[in-house]
């Protein structure tokens, strides 16, 4: 992945800075759209508006797609179109397993590389992309029209996120899909939040995070308010206890150990995710004497999300992570 710890790009400039200052029991791959399943090619010329506010004219709903962003990539998968091509598939499969892709999918290169020859091989007729790289743009559309998805927005993530998915359903004739998928998801919001309220945990706070060591340094990065994690568990019901520096397009913050002190409620329940096995709180912050005092730690508050819960992914990807709040809060 670009790592994930590290990902998504934009949000990379953002993090540097802020260090230098219930719903159902089903897997979630068990409730999406048929995967594998194209578009369909009879349908006549479309138009799709952008992220870029640019109009993108495709002569019909687009069947042969690339994907330069695991989001993207989800959600194509879980309309039911399998691309034909994504950027860093072994990656996908550690980090996203919302949707599971078909052996066929080709990879095309890293996230923030990928590879335009690659890619041309495949004969797209659609590249969708997240970055807001105008030169990997420019050298695409010479060949394939490109949409690019806004990837989040911590003012409102989750419309920022039905909005994306809307651009892409449209782009490959898919919009009762996106439809269904949002209505599943709504629906299982609001069947987690009587779950959680049930079982007496309606206001409680919550953290997410996750974190990586370097050197002898551990850092963690919080999902702070406005970040799409954040949004859905607040949709349950719950509160983010997090109310440090976050930036404004993904909501994130940084901090080290001595930062999670100001995290004093003794109801706090402490959330994250290591899907690449590199887990520095169970394993570099074992015998921290900070981390063991804080409250959520000494009472066992602590969880670690299943393998491969993708934290900037799309509804799919987020039910999963609503799957595992209710499960922490009811189970």
């Amino acid at each position: 992945m670009r790592s994930a710890l590290t990902a998504p790009l934009t949000a990379i400039a953002a993090i540097i800075a802020l260090a230098a200052c219930g719903t159902t029991e089903a897997p979630v791959t068990e409730q999406s759209p048929a995967a594998g399943t194209t578009a369909s090619a009879s349908a006549g010329p479309i138009t799709v508006t952008d992220a870029r506010g640019k109009e993108v004219k495709l002569d019909r709903p687009a069947t042969r797609v690339v994907s330069l962003e695991w989001a993207e990539t989800e959600m194509l998968a879980g309309l039911g179109v399998m691309p034909v091509g994504a950027a860093d598939v072994k990656g996908y499969a550690t980090w996203d397993t919302a949707v599971k892709l078909d052996s066929s999918v080709k990879d095309v290169g890293m996230r923030q590389e990928p590879s335009i020859d690659s890619i041309s091989a495949l004969s797209p007729d659609l590249v969708v992309m997240e970055s807001d790289d105008e030169e990997l743009a420019a050298q695409l559309e010479k060949f394939v029209p490109v949409i690019v998805a806004k990837g989040s927005d911590a003012t409102d993530n989750l419309k920022r996120m039905r909005d994306d998915l809307d651009m892409i359903a449209k782009a490959v004739g898919k919009t009762e899909a996106a439809t269904k998928l949002m209505s599943d998801f709504d629906a299982a919001l609001a069947d987690g939040k009587a779950k959680i309220a049930a079982a007496g945990g309606a206001g409680k706070p919550f953290v997410m995070a996750d974190g990586w060591k370097q050197g002898s340094t551990i850092s963690v990065r919080l999902f702070g308010k406005g970040s799409l994690v954040s949004e859905v568990a607040t949709q349950l019901g719950l509160k983010n206890a997090w109310t440090g520096k976050v930036d404004d397009q993904w909501g994130l913050g940084t901090t080290d150990v001595e930062g999670l002190n100001v995290l004093k409620d003794p109801e706090i329940r402490f959330f994250y995710n290591a899907s690449d096995g590199d887990d520095v709180f169970a394993d570099g912050l074992k015998d921290n004497a900070i981390w063991k005092s804080l409250p959520f730690v000494e009472k066992q508050q602590v969880t670690k999300l299943q393998d491969g819960i993708w934290t900037f992914g799309g509804p799919l990807s987020c039910r999963q992570f609503a799957d595992a709040l209710v499960k922490a809060y009811t189970g």
